[in-house]
């Protein structure tokens, strides 16, 4: 590469983007938004901008630098987390994303409760959620930490831990004062700039080898210390469950993640949901599909030993690919881009964590319902900085992991803690109180047990705490187990437990809810 990074560009193209979004976080705010306008943005939002926000939100540091550099670098092995991300977001909306809608109101935990008891399962989704969220944020932001370091030349590592802390004040002033609406605009805003990028320098790719993709792919052969090893699975997962475990908790984890699944609650009806679906799918099936040839154009026009030694390794794939075709003004735009995208999701993230906490244990549990007008927003906006200052800590300790393999961690505690017991309490009549306690609670802990015993952990040299070898779990994602156990714990803890008095008409009423939306219009007004 002859290419030179500049600072100063970047640092100019950098604070343009922050300032355009701040403006617009500030234009549309309302100091004393309403719970409804906090949480769901009044449900102002349609389909198609509900759809293209979707997007935004789930398509994340871990799509775009994350997946780039797993491909540049793995291959074939890279390009599961693509595949898996893209069947992920079917299987929630087929089976998830409507239902939900149906019957809840702001959170996960709203729906839980409907059928189940009050409180204990309030509280168990609610830790679930800041389980998941925290997961989440540490991979955005170790992503921050990679991409700032990249483009203004940081070598430092205190000043890395600066970068992040500056990403954690962005994420905590944009949702404190713009609500689940400013963080949508974001979201929108970031969506398209996002797939826009990605589709220029797609093309800026093909157009070097003469949109011959199989010439693209000799190419990354050649360029690539593995050689033809890099197009077979195998590279990066020698171990076959350990690549069968990532799969699972990839393809499950989404119709278990909370901030996704919030976002059917800011459109009027269930006939936009379904609109925000197909605007979503194509979105991000598209943008997928621009990866596979981004990373592999990143392989072979930047080369992976390039990436190794790259700050950050791996993940700045994608910003030195556009350096490569487009030099230092490219490059800045596209990171700025990737900026953007970090400070979007995790802005989703934190209201995601927020409203967990204020709508489920403040207002719920510990007020019993009973709160003062405005108290709820005014904790929610309190736990914003607490979630804010937790995930810059563990942004710092995690800033040298792959973001994609940090998020399909956040997913398999998704898909360990939460989605047992929303597909459970959606389609089995028997379900109860004790059948989600123990999903829950059993899927949580010994997926995040599992996580602090492997090797993503300790004991390796791109662990988070390498000198502290205390891994007795061999796969790197404990999806294939935390998964199938929380699913059989559902059914032991439902069999052992007895119903509440009014399981059946609850059931009954739940389940007439959620395929027809009878109700559902009705329930959000209060």
């Amino acid at each position: 590469m002859d290419q030179e990074i500049n600072p100063v560009i970047n640092m100019v193209v950098f604070a343009a983007f922050v300032a355009v979004t701040l403006f617009i976080v500030f234009r549309v705010s309302r100091r004393k938004a309403s719970e409804n306008e906090f949480y769901a943005a009044g449900r102002s939002f349609s389909g198609r901008q509900n759809g293209i926000a979707i997007a935004g939100d789930y398509l994340s540091a871990a799509s775009f630098l994350g997946i780039c550099g797993a491909i540049a670098i793995a291959g074939y092995d890279g390009f599961l987390y693509s595949i898996g991300f893209l069947v992920a977001w079917l299987v929630a909306l087929l089976l998830v994303a409507e239902l939900l809608r149906n019957t809840g109101r702001f959170t996960m935990a709203d729906v839980l409760s409907f059928r189940l008891k009050q409180r204990p399962v309030r509280m168990a989704a609610a830790l679930a959620t800041l389980a998941v969220c925290f997961f989440y944020l540490v991979a955005q932001m170790a992503g921050a930490g990679t991409l700032v370091a990249l483009l203004m030349g940081f070598t430092d590592p205190i000043a890395k831990d600066v970068t992040i802390a500056a990403v954690g004040l962005l994420m905590i002033v944009y949702v404190i004062f713009g609500g689940m609406k400013g963080t949508t605009w974001v979201q929108i805003i970031k969506a398209a700039l996002l797939i826009t990028g990605a589709c220029v320098m797609t093309l800026m790719v093909l157009f070097v080898v003469r949109f011959d993709f199989d010439a693209l792919l000799r190419l990354a052969v050649e360029a690539s210390p593995e050689g033809e090893a890099i197009l077979a699975p195998g590279l990066r997962y020698t171990n076959p469950v350990d690549f069968l475990s990532l799969g699972l908790a990839l393809v499950l984890g989404t119709a278990g993640l909370p901030h996704v699944l919030m976002r059917f609650y800011t459109v009027p009806s269930a006939k936009e949901a379904r609109r925000s679906v197909v605007w979503a799918i194509w979105l991000i099936g598209i943008f997928y599909l621009f990866t596979l040839v981004l990373g592999f154009g990143a392989a072979a026009l930047v080369g992976p030993e390039v990436l190794t030694d790259a700050p950050g390794g791996e993940n700045a794939a994608a910003p030195l690919l556009a350096l490569a075709l487009g030099g230092p003004f490219l490059m800045a735009l596209i990171s700025a881009v990737a900026f953007a995208t970090i400070l979007a999701v995790v802005a989703g993230l934190a209201i995601t964590a927020a409203t967990s906490f204020a709508h489920d244990i403040y207002a719920s549990i510990i007020k019993r319902g009973d709160v003062a007008p405005g108290a709820e927003v005014k904790v929610a906006r309190i736990t914003v900085v607490v979630i804010g200052v937790v995930a810059i800590v563990g942004g710092i300790i995690a800033q040298n992991q792959n973001v994609a393999f940090l998020v399909a961690l956040a997913f398999a505690v998704a898909a360990s803690a939460n989605l047992p017991t929303i597909l459970y309490s959606l389609f089995w009549r028997r379900f109860n109180t004790g059948g989600a306690l123990w999903s829950m609670y059993g899927g949580l802990v010994s997926c995040v047990l599992l996580i602090v015993f492997s090797p993503a952990v300790s004991g390796t040299p791109k662990s988070m705490f390498p000198d502290a070898d205390f891994s007795v779990f061999p796969l790197s994602n404990p999806g294939i187990v935390s998964i199938p156990l929380a699913f059989v714990l559902g059914i032991i803890g439902t069999f052992v437990s007895k119903p509440e008095p009014d399981h059946d008409g609850k059931q009954a009423e739940m389940e007439v809810r959620s395929f027809t939306g009878a109700g559902a219009e009705k329930a959000t007004e209060h």
